[in-house]
């Protein structure tokens, strides 16, 4: 069994302070807020080189409101997300129950709607195609997983269940205090440094559109599918279908269904449109007009005419 490195989940405090006579703060900082912020920033330097090519959908000027953009949508869809999957009841006996961000809650089914929501919008403004900015920035996305990813370890939550492997850890926020499965850093290496490979390799080279951003939605969903299996259930819900999956599993499925019909449809779409495309060069080269040499026949191609040549008469 491993020791887990107990990391104060505050990074750090602001205050109190003292103004106008009212005392205001402490305002406490945790690390899992500030790895949305790394994510996004370590997303921007890892996209730098791309950003530079000419003709790229996003270019250095506009990627500060990209970024902008992403973190709205991210946040809001992950809140709302978290609120509607996991806790809906609550929501409904307390609307308000929405906004407490302080009691914790992000979903990455609900932030990866909220971010593509935000992307199209964006897409609009800038006046490109919004899967071509969602192709672009799907790549990036597995770096603010790998932070979220961290920032559940740093604040010893959402880990995995109880076993005896090796590397197993007690977490202090775990009320039986038993050996777990590390399930955050899984993740975080699946979810993160593995598809973060995956899919600057594959993006490197011309994609069909939407290409990208399938593949990205199809391996997120097959890591986290897989994580989940050693991952603790959410102790309010439990098992949720065929008393072995969980609810991160369910919202899964749709997720890998759409990512892959989405990749074969791009890919069959491409070929289509290469098949038409050979089929009616070919068509052109068929109806051509035939030319044929000087002196050469059209009724027996090859073989040349033959013309009497007329004597000059001598004067």
């Amino acid at each position: 069994m491993l020791p887990y490195p107990e990391i104060d989940p505050v990074a750090f405090s602001i205050g109190p302070l003292t103004i106008a006579g009212k005392t205001l703060g402490p305002l406490d900082v945790h690390w899992y807020g500030l790895m949305y912020l790394f994510g996004l920033a370590g997303g921007w330097i890892v996209a730098l080189p791309r950003l530079r090519r000419p003709g790229n959908v996003v270019n250095t000027k506009q990627v500060d409101d990209l970024i902008f953009y992403l973190a709205m949508g991210l946040i809001i869809g992950a809140r709302v997300g978290y609120v509607f999957f996991y806790n809906f009841d609550l929501f409904v006996a307390d609307p308000m129950y929405l906004f407490r961000l302080w009691d914790g809650g992000m979903s990455f089914h609900g932030g990866m709607l909220g971010g593509a929501i935000s992307l199209a919008i964006y897409a609009r403004k800038i006046k490109q195609h919004p899967v071509d900015v969602l192709d672009f920035t799907a790549v990036y996305i597995p770096i603010g997983l790998f932070c979220g990813r961290m920032g559940n370890f740093i604040g010893s939550e959402l880990y995995g269940r109880a076993t005896d492997v090796p590397w197993a850890m007690v977490f202090p926020s775990d009320p039986e205090q038993l050996p777990r499965h590390p399930s955050q850093l899984y993740e975080a290496f699946l979810e993160g440094i593995v598809l973060l490979g995956i899919l600057y390799w594959f993006s490197s080279k011309p994609r069909p559109r939407g290409a990208v951003a399938a593949l990205a939605i199809l391996g997120y969903g097959i890591f986290r599918f897989s994580v989940e299996f050693v991952r603790e259930p959410d102790s309010h819900i439990g098992f949720d279908a065929f008393n072995w999956m969980t609810r991160g599993q369910v919202l899964c499925v749709p997720m890998i269904a759409f990512g892959l019909c989405v990749l074969i449809w791009t890919y069959y779409t491409q070929y289509q449109k290469t098949a038409g495309l050979k089929a009616a060069e070919g068509g052109l080269h068929e109806d051509a007009p035939i030319e044929y040499e000087p002196g050469e026949s059209a009724a027996a191609p090859g073989k040349k005419s033959k013309t009497k040549k007329k004597k000059k008469g001598k004067r």
